[in-house]
């Protein structure tokens, strides 16, 4: 099988890194005392297996029944595995959209399962086939906003999804934060919707590896069974729960970089670049020269790591993640410097 290829992750320092979409702010300082607080805890003991203090955490913040619709993962690339694992089997098959988070194939050849892609159409639109059941589909997998595009779907074309759907429908809402809807609502409406969240993103957790899952009571009971028995350690969980309690944080650097991000996006359509218009913390662009991986090239010789994606059958362009402003006008200008000397 194929492996998924996960970003360059060069040593700290060294690079302005704008490739994989961290969130370019430290995370708040009550996560930083909480994590101190739980390092000189009781580390050897095992930690809260269903990691209690998080769902409960996760639950107010979000406006959920209770605890008992959050699942908590290592990562939100953990909570995937599980639904894969809990309902793909060998010989059966899920739904991804295309281009988007090629990790979903990854899951689906671990299992021993087929995957299908359904192209988007023009403009980043959802094509009708993407809900049509087939007796083999087990699971479909929309990330919502996309990747690489930031595009959204918007909730009331997913619950129509979901609605002609004879399986689940999974929502992975990892840069849902820079959005301006979400899907939680369709989670209380319908059993097979599911929705799966990051805290690497918007919550500057990338290093923590912490993602969780919102779904009815019995789902998130029956996809428990499969996770790992301790799946999130003593740290993560103090980390996590003390991010769920700073959403005024939360807000302030998802304004920051909301504005960062369509700061750049003017900039760089202004140098020639089709943007697409991005509800993440990312902008996907491409340049009427077709010059994309060697601009790639030449921002990392300038240590200004960038995504290059290229996708068969479809094309190849530029996903740049929301940094600091100097970092943006950094990346811009370095840019703007090899448009010039490629005239």
């Amino acid at each position: 099988m194929k492996p998924y290829a996960p970003g360059e992750q060069p040593p700290p320092g060294k690079f302005i890194k704008l490739n994989t979409n961290e969130n370019p702010y430290p995370p708040p300082p009550e996560v930083v005392s909480a994590i101190t607080a739980a390092a000189s805890g009781p580390l050897n003991r095992y930690p809260d297996p269903m990691a209690t203090s998080f769902r409960r955490a996760a639950a107010e913040a979000l406006g959920l029944p209770g605890p008992e619709w959050v699942l908590a993962g290592n990562g939100s690339d953990e909570i995937l595995t599980i639904l894969v694992r809990g309902f793909v089997g060998e010989g059966q098959s899920l739904r991804l959209p295309y281009p988007s988070y090629i990790l979903y194939r990854t899951l689906a050849d671990i299992q021993g399962a087929s995957w299908e892609q359904v192209p988007f159409e023009e403009g980043w639109q959802l094509p009708a086939a993407f809900g049509q059941s087939r007796d083999d589909l087990r699971l479909v997998l929309l990330p919502n906003p996309n990747s690489p595009s930031g595009t959204i779907v918007p909730s009331q074309q997913i619950k129509q999804v979901a609605d002609s759907l004879d399986c689940p429908l999974v929502v992975d809402e990892a840069y849902v934060d820079f959005a301006d809807e979400n899907c939680l609502d369709l989670v209380a409406e319908n059993e097979n919707v599911l929705v799966t969240r990051t805290l690497s993103k918007s919550y500057g957790l990338a290093g923590m590896r912490f993602g969780f899952l919102v779904a009815q009571p019995q789902v998130v009971a029956e996809l428990a069974k499969i996770k790992d028995s301790y799946n999130c350690d003593t740290i993560s969980i103090a980390a996590a729960t003390a991010a769920m309690h700073s959403q005024d944080w939360l807000a302030e650097k998802v304004a920051a970089m909301n504005q960062t991000r369509q700061r750049m996006a003017g900039e760089l359509a202004k140098m020639g670049f089709d943007v697409v218009p991005s509800h993440a913390n990312f902008v996907w662009c491409t340049h009427p020269t077709g010059q994309h991986k060697a601009i790639y090239e030449y921002l990392k010789a300038s240590q200004i790591l960038i995504r290059y994606m290229e996708f068969p059958e479809w094309g190849d362009g530029l996903r740049i993640s929301v940094g600091t402003d100097e970092q943006i006008d950094a990346c811009l200008l370095m840019i703007q410097r090899f448009l010039d000397q490629s005239e």
